[in-house]
């Protein structure tokens, strides 16, 4: 196709003698002369119909596509806000859904990291029942992807995430970037949009995750009786068939949690991804082990727990509990009228914290490496 000046000028309404500094002025986006700004306008108006006549069609198509029972789903993330201890929080909704029968199962997150992707995968695949036989679609996602390779769909994979879906046997189907690659996955996103209109309108307002991925189990089962379009059957119903079709879940289990080694600092706080949270105050100066989760962290002294925390979301924020400073306060008494882990026990709803008290138990496997 040969774009002449004149077939330019007309297409975006200036005369053909305006040149320079006039065209700037009659041209948005133009700032210096007449250049890439009007063969963009042009080329945009006239791409329709060099299609149509060349033959090659509209630039969007879709084509119907039949899901198998039990063969696919379709995983991502979506951004939903709560009313968290008195706190509006933007946090992170996990969705896995079959695309034959449409059963969805969501998890809340505080983050969208590594920790809160694979956790959802595990929570998917335990109320399923099983895993998907065939692939399951996702965009190029950070906890998975370290780099999409040119045009293809190759993928240069994070290792920990080759190692996951290696251990659930999973099939990974990545979607082109953009928002091209959106409509590979349309079952999945349109599932978060309802899921946000209809469960998260209004801000549901809740002392902890906990709670909130409680109400999110059992918005999951009452879903089970919705119908989707022109199906005669209910999600329930294709799942129920759609179910002993999946590959049964391996015995052994993969640990989603990241280790981390700090050493307790004076203020008797270990820190973590930006945020610090208490320890008893005895364990100052010592190098504890942390295993961090989606939605909590757990910190140990050998094998024993010493504390355990729900996980803060932002960065520079602090999580005190006030039993690990009672030896110190013991000490210095002086200091109990303004001490931090004071205002935030006075601050806190009922049921909010996960422990106030140091409790003991064992790890569930001895890490051989660790993160920082």
């Amino acid at each position: 196709m040969i774009l002449d000046t004149q077939s330019i000028h007309a297409a975006v309404g200036v005369p053909a003698d305006t040149t320079g500094k006039d065209a700037a002025k009659r041209v948005p986006g133009r700032k210096r002369c007449l250049a890439v700004s009007m063969v963009r306008v042009y080329v945009k108006d006239r791409r329709k119909e060099v299609r149509r006549q060349a033959g090659v069609g509209p630039d969007a198509m879709f084509v119907p596509q039949t899901h198998l029972p039990g063969a696919e789903a379709e995983v991502d993330f979506g951004d939903v806000h709560v009313m968290l201890a008195g706190k509006m929080t933007k946090v992170y909704l996990f969705s896995m859904r079959l695309s034959y029968s449409g059963k969805a199962v969501h998890r809340v997150f505080a983050s969208c990291g590594q920790e809160a992707f694979f956790e959802g995968h595990v929570h998917a695949f335990r109320v399923l029942g099983g895993i998907p036989r065939g692939r399951i679609r996702y965009d190029n996602l950070r906890a998975a992807v370290e780099r999409v390779l040119g045009l293809s769909r190759a993928r240069v994979e994070n290792d920990r995430w080759t190692a996951f879906r290696s251990h659930w046997g999973i099939e990974a189907f990545y979607c082109r970037p953009g928002i091209e690659g959106a409509h590979e996955k349309g079952g999945v996103e349109g599932q978060i949009g309802y899921y946000r209109r209809n469960h998260f309108v209004p801000v549901p307002e809740v002392a902890s995750l906990t709670e909130m991925n409680a109400m999110v189990d059992q918005w999951d089962l009452g879903d089970e009786g919705r119908r989707l379009r022109s199906k005669t059957r209910t999600i329930g119903e294709s799942f129920a068939q759609e179910q002993p079709l999946l590959r049964p879940l391996p015995r052994e289990v993969f640990e989603t949690g990241r280790w981390f080694t700090p050493r307790v600092n004076r203020f008797g706080q270990v820190t973590v991804r930006c945020n610090s949270y208490s320890v008893p105050v005895r364990f100052i100066g010592r190098q504890l082990r942390v295993l961090l989760h989606a939605n909590d962290l757990v910190v140990y002294d050998g094998r024993t727990v010493v504390a355990h925390h729900e996980r803060l979301s932002g960065r520079g924020e602090s999580r005190l509990v006030l039993d690990h400073y009672l030896e110190a306060l013991l000490r210095k008494p002086g200091a109990f009228p303004g001490a931090t882990a004071l205002e935030q026990a006075k601050a806190a709803p009922t049921g909010s914290c996960l422990t106030s008290r140091p409790t003991t138990g064992r790890c569930r496997r001895w890490p051989t490496t660790t993160s920082s």
